[in-house]
């Protein structure tokens, strides 16, 4: 069954959300602030921001607040923040489910005559719930 658009965001969608939902601010101050929270290790390029925040005016997500020159200025909406709050607690039950199975019993057990390509053992099946 196909996902509905924005069901789901993508990790640098969630971080602009992320950046809105702490203040209202430009399109630089957000590719700013999503590299500082990440250590860099995520840089949102100008065709990507700009791609994002055109997506999230589009479908209600950001309100445009003002317009300096070129700077424009964008603030959350209750849409916005619906949606980053979902996409929180969709990526929590995620790790939550993560920590849970990394606490199962992995039980080793060796291949058949002649094993793996390498003779190297492989792990039992997840016990299911």
């Amino acid at each position: 069954m196909p996902k509905k658009a924005l069901e789901s965001l993508t990790e640098s969608m969630f971080y602009v959300l992320m950046t809105f939902s702490a203040a209202e601010c430009c399109g630089a101050e957000a590719a700013q602030f999503v590299a500082a929270r990440t250590g860099g290790a995520l840089r949102l390029g100008p065709a990507t921001l700009y791609t994002i925040l055109a997506k999230f005016l589009e479908v209600g997500y950001l309100a445009e607040t003002g317009v300096e020159g070129r700077k424009r200025t964008y603030a959350i909406t209750a849409a916005g923040r619906a949606a980053y709050t979902a996409e929180l607690a969709r990526l929590q039950r995620i790790v939550a489910d993560a920590a849970a199975a990394a606490a199962l019993p992995y039980a080793a057990k060796a291949l058949p005559e002649g094993g793996g390509a390498h003779g190297e053992a492989v792990l039992a099946p997840l016990p299911l719930p």
